[in-house]
Order: C-alpha cells, then sequence, then structure tokens
C-alpha cells in the first residue's frame, strides 16, 4: 500500500492511497464467504458454491463492494498511522480507481487537530469575588433552617399570608372546564407565588369551606398561555409557626448544643461554600484568558456537527423532557433564531477550544492520570448520575468511554497547573492562594461546563 498526505488547510488534509490488488485478497475471501452464507443456488449446498458461481449469479462487482467496504476501513487506517496525523471525525472516502485484479485507489478528506503553540501563560491576572460573609447572609442561611422545623396546625379564622390552605380548583376558558383543569387536595402557602397569578390575593380573607374566584393565565396544560376563570375552594386553613431561635431550637435542628454554635457553623459553612465558588470563578476566568492566547484554527465539520449535535440534544432530549420544541424555548428565553444559533455556535468553539488546548498542555507538562484519580472522577460522575459506581463504572467500560474519562481528569490537571500559575486576585486587591484541596476535580468540573460535551473522536470510514 501506498499514500500520501496533502495538507488542505490547517485543520483538515486529504489522504491519496493506492492498494495493490494482491492486498484485497482477505477482504475477498471473507466476501464471498459472507455472501456464500447469504444466498442459495440449486445444486450446492448453502456455503460451498464455488466463487465462479457466485461471480455468475450475483456479479463480480457485488462482491468487490462487499471487499472493498470490509477493506477500507483497514487501508485509511494504516495510511492515517504512515502520515502520524491526529484525525477528528469521519472522513469523506471517495473510490478514485478499482481495476479488478490490478488496482484500488481511493481518497480521504478528515479534519485534523491542529497544530498549537501554546505561549507562557504565567502572565495571566484574574479578580475574583472576595469571601466576605455578612450577619445578614448567617440571618438568612439560619432562617431557611428554620423554615425546615416549621409546624402547622388548624385554625378557625380566614386565611392570611403565610398560612398553609388546602385547595380544590377548577379552570374553565370561555365556560368550558377544563380536562386537566381540576385539582382537588392541593396544599398551597400563602404568598408563596408557586400556583397561578392572583391566587393570593383570591384566598385571603377566605375562611375553610369559603370560595372565591379569580381569572389567571394558566402556566401550563392543554391551554398554556390562555386566561382562565379559576374557581378556589377553601378545604383548611392551618398557621405555620416558626421556633423560637435558642438553645432548644439549636439543638432540634443541629448536632449543636446552643444556638450560638450553630450560628457560628452557619458562617463557617457559608465562608467555605463561597471559598468554592470563588475557586471555580477563578478557574473559569483562567480558562478565558488562556483561550485568548492561544490561536486555534477551527475545523469547520467539526464545528457543524458539534454545533449540530448540541441542537440536537437540547430539542429531542432536554426540551423534549419538558414538553416544549425549540420555537417555544426561543419564545420563553426572548431569543429570535438567529441569536440563537450564534450562541450555539460561540458556545460549540469554546468547547473545541478548550479541548485541544488543554490537550496539548497535557502533552507539553507530561501530566499523567493515576488509578486512584480516575476512580475518583468515576464515583463523582456515578453520584452525579444517580446511578451505583458499580454500575456506572460497568457502563463506561461496555460503551467504551474510559479514555474519555482519562481525558476529563487529564485536561482538569491541565487547567490546575495554569490556574496555579497565575495570579489570582479578590476585589480587594488581596492575591488568593487557592487550596490544592480537590483543586482537579473542581477544575475538571469547569473544563467540563466549558467543552459541554465536545467531544473529537476518531471514527472509521464508510464507503
Amino acid at each position: 500500500m501506498k499514500s500520501a498526505v496533502e495538507t488542505l488547510n490547517p485543520t483538515r488534509v486529504r489522504l491519496t492511497v493506492e492498494v495493490p490488488f494482491e492486498e484485497l485478497k482477505p477482504s475477498l475471501d471473507a466476501a464471498y464467504k459472507k455472501i456464500n452464507q447469504q444466498v442459495t443456488v440449486k445444486g450446492f449446498r448453502q456455503g460451498k458454491i464455488p466463487a465462479r458461481v457466485i461471480d455468475q449469479r450475483f456479479g463480480r462487482g457485488a462482491v468487490l463492494e462487499e471487499a472493498v467496504n470490509d477493506a477500507l476501513p483497514k487501508f485509511y487506517t494504516e495510511a492515517v498511522n504512515e502520515g502520524e496525523l491526529n484525525v477528528l471525525g469521519q472522513p469523506d472516502v471517495d473510490i478514485t480507481e478499482l481495476k479488478d485484479g490490478e488496482l484500488l485507489a481511493f481518497t480521504a478528506e478528515v479534519d485534523i487537530r491542529p497544530a498549537l503553540e501554546i505561549p507562557d501563560y504565567s502572565g495571566i491576572e484574574v479578580e475574583v469575588d472576595a469571601v466576605e460573609v455578612s450577619d445578614e447572609d448567617v440571618t438568612k442561611s439560619v432562617e431557611q433552617l428554620r423554615e425546615r422545623f416549621a409546624t402547622t396546625s388548624p385554625v378557625e379564622r380566614a386565611a392570611q399570608d403565610g398560612d398553609v390552605l388546602t385547595l380544590n380548583l377548577e379552570a374553565k376558558v370561555d365556560g368550558e372546564v377544563l380536562e386537566d383543569g381540576v385539582a382537588e387536595g392541593v396544599t398551597y402557602t400563602v404568598g408563596s407565588g408557586e400556583l397561578l397569578d392572583g391566587i393570593d390575593e383570591a384566598v385571603t380573607g377566605v375562611e375553610a369551606g369559603g370560595s372565591a374566584t379569580f381569572t389567571s393565565e394558566l402556566k401550563g396544560g392543554s391551554a398554556e398561555g390562555k386566561e382562565a376563570e379559576v374557581k378556589v375552594e377553601v378545604t383548611e386553613v392551618k398557621s405555620r409557626e416558626l421556633p423560637e431561635l435558642d438553645d432548644d431550637f439549636a439543638q432540634l435542628a443541629s448536632e449543636f448544643d446552643t444556638f450560638e454554635e450553630l450560628q457560628a457553623d452557619s458562617r463557617k459553612r457559608l465562608e467555605q461554600m463561597k471559598k468554592y465558588d470563588q475557586a471555580t470563578q477563578a478557574q473559569e476566568k483562567v480558562l478565558d484568558e488562556l483561550l485568548k492566547l492561544v490561536e486555534v484554527p477551527m475545523p469547520e465539520k467539526l464545528l457543524a456537527d458539534e454545533i449540530e449535535t448540541r441542537k440536537h440534544n437540547l430539542v429531542n432530549h432536554q426540551l423534549g423532557q419538558m414538553g416544549l420544541d425549540l420555537a417555544k424555548y426561543l419564545e420563553i428565553q426572548g431569543k429570535s433564531e438567529e441569536e440563537f444559533d450564534a450562541e450555539t455556535k460561540e458556545q460549540a468553539e469554546k468547547g473545541i477550544k478548550t479541548q485541544f488546548i488543554l490537550d496539548e498542555l497535557v502533552n507539553k507538562e507530561k501530566l499523567n492520570v493515576s488509578q486512584e484519580e480516575l476512580t475518583e472522577h468515576l464515583m463523582r460522575r456515578a453520584q452525579s448520575s444517580g446511578m451505583s459506581p458499580d454500575q456506572f463504572a460497568q457502563a463506561v467500560v461496555e460503551g467504551g468511554q474510559v479514555p474519555m474519562l482519562v481525558g476529563e481528569v487529564a485536561r482538569g490537571k491541565a487547567l490546575a497547573v495554569v490556574v496555579e500559575a497565575a495570579t489570582v486576585k479578590d476585589s480587594n486587591g488581596e492575591v488568593i492562594e487557592l487550596d490544592d484541596e480537590d483543586e482537579t476535580a473542581e477544575t475538571v468540573e469547569t473544563v467540563e461546563a466549558a467543552e459541554a460535551e465536545a467531544e473529537a473522536t476518531e471514527e472509521k470510514p464508510e464507503a
């Protein structure tokens, strides 16, 4: 086999491959064997039909087509390896010559990973939010905990703000009760704004056994977006009672003996959360600055495929589960289709650039992924997927996704190297030393968010 590589642009090449016919013999033999198992010819046992009879009855062309389809991936892969190419996606293959008994020639155009020059990134400087926990933050956190331990008790009075009501609802559009417009035994907290616009005003002042009618735009169901006349019956009124903020509450809601200890723990937890947010913010900003430093030629076909994949996943998976189509989604978002296409393209480009640059850094910095790091990452992915670690690991192995997970961890480590070399200051001008603990885990999450599943994969050609 002879092959040559022609560079079409920094991200695409054309392979020209010539294969002597004798190298097709294993695939020809396999083609005859396959056809033998699929057809019957009177006078011959199945699987024992001579090659000349198959040629006469079904045509030599059918055999050659089967043989070429079988052989192409092998010869293409050999040509890629010979040219030391890092290919992306599926090639466009064109058989240029097929002379029976003499020669097979074909071309394959394919995207390749561009060669990148990573400049000195130690000069990157970013600013992040300072970690500041106010007394108001602590109070809000404790109040949220207090809400979880609220109790309710029936009262014989009119409903007021904060009460928990049991309601029956009936919605009419154009005087007709909707099939999906009736609900009974609905629990609702007055003032929460969780049901329909106007319901708070309607039920306030109504006692158990009373009812009210109001109009509201329906937020879901068969008449979504239409104005409806809604009748609401109040069957029960309960008052909510919040526990006193004292030592008894601390012992009820936590492992602490005093309310002061509970407040101190709340402050500590908020500081930890803000430090985590600060680290994530630093990683995202450092990554954005790194992307600005490196010129990345964009493989057009890979980009087009990535854009199409993102649209498909959004429309058929995310929106489909919510019962929305793209037009309705864009209406809710207040975006035009042109704006949506531009944003999708920008996100796809960022994902591909992120992967290319960080992969190049992995090689440049000679970063390796240990079994322990891979296991920790697998555990986190399993937790986020809702699967057990064993189930997730089995699915990863069976799906051939282990290299993908290794790549995710390696790119997280590459970003961590850049973050460590950068200067990170908070909004008060103080230089921040990010905590090394779990740094790889956080950078992996940052990288995943940027890539948003932009995976450049090598695929076999189809003839």
